[in-house]
C-alpha cells in the first residue's frame, strides 16, 4: 500500500503564483488545494483535513493573518507558514504572534519553500515524537505540554503554543548550556535578530511564570545563550 500524502491548503490570490506552486508541490508528493481567497481557504479548512497551511497575507474577502487566526482557533497544532510581500519586521512579528511557523518574503525559490515545509512537517513529528509522557515536572511545577498549562500548588496557568514548545525545549535541555542559534533554529528554522528578540521577550515571560518556585532561575550566559536550572 502506498503511503498517503500529506495534504497542503494553500491561500494565493495570484493564481499564476498558486498555480506553479500547485504543480511544483504535487511534482513533490503533496496533495495541494488551492483557495483564491481568505474566506475560501477557511471553509476548506472547516470541511477537511490539513497537514500543513501555506498563507498569503495580502488576500481578498479575509486576509492572512485573520485566516491564521481563525485557523488557530480551531486547530493549534497544524504548522502554518505565510508566503508573503510583507517583508516589516512588525509583519513578521505578527504572523509569529499568531503561532505561525515560518515566513517566507516574496519573491521566493520554490526549493527553499520546499525546504522549510520539510523542516517544519518534521520538527511537529518529532515534537509529537517526543511527548510521549504528556506532565513533566519542573522543579514544583507540573507541565502539561500537551494541554499547554503550568501548575503549582493546585493553581494552572494556561500559555501559548509557541511558549509551551519553548518550556518544552528548556525542560528537556535542563541544567546545561542552551545555545540562542540551536534554540532558535530547532523551533524556528532560522537564527536572525528579529527572532533574537522575540525569544528575549518569552524568556522574561518564563522568569514570571517560574517565579513562585525560588529554586528554578534561567540564567544568562554571556554571548551564548541561557542554562535553565531546575533543581535535580
Amino acid at each position: 500500500m502506498s503511503k498517503e500524502k500529506l495534504k497542503i491548503l494553500l491561500a494565493e490570490d495570484d493564481l499564476n503564483l498558486g498555480l506553479l506552486l500547485v504543480d511544483y508541490l504535487e511534482a513533490e508528493g503533496y496533495d495541494v488545494k488551492l483557495c483564491k481567497d481568505g474566506e475560501l481557504a477557511l471553509g476548506a479548512f472547516q470541511s477537511q483535513q490539513f497537514d500543513l497551511c501555506l498563507l498569503d497575507v495580502m488576500m481578498p474577502k479575509m486576509d492572512g493573518f485573520t485566516l491564521a487566526k481563525a485557523i488557530r482557533l480551531q486547530n493549534k497544532i497544524v504548522p502554518v507558514i505565510f508566503i508573503t510581500a510583507k517583508s516589516l519586521r512588525e509583519d513578521k512579528q505578527k504572523g509569529y504572534d499568531l503561532g505561525a511557523d515560518d515566513y517566507l518574503t516574496k519573491p521566493f525559490d520554490e526549493e527553499e519553500l520546499l525546504w522549510k515545509i520539510k523542516a517544519v512537517i518534521r520538527r511537529v513529528s518529532e515534537h509529537k515524537a517526543e511527548n510521549k509522557i504528556e506532565v513533566v515536572a519542573i522543579g514544583k511545577y507540573l507541565f502539561d505540554y500537551n494541554n499547554q498549562s503550568i501548575t503549582i500548588n493546585g493553581s494552572t496557568r494556561r500559555i501559548t503554543e509557541k511558549e509551551s514548545d519553548i518550556l518544552h525545549y528548556l525542560s528537556t535541555h535542563r541544567n546545561k548550556v542552551i545555545k540562542r542559534e540551536d534554540l532558535l533554529k530547532d523551533l524556528w528554522g532560522e537564527n536572525d535578530y528579529f527572532l533574537g528578540r522575540s525569544l528575549d521577550v518569552f524568556i522574561t515571560k518564563f522568569r514570571k511564570y517560574l517565579k513562585e518556585d525560588s529554586s528554578i532561575s534561567i540564567e544568562n550566559v554571556f554571548k551564548v545563550g541561557f542554562v535553565f536550572n531546575v533543581p535535580e
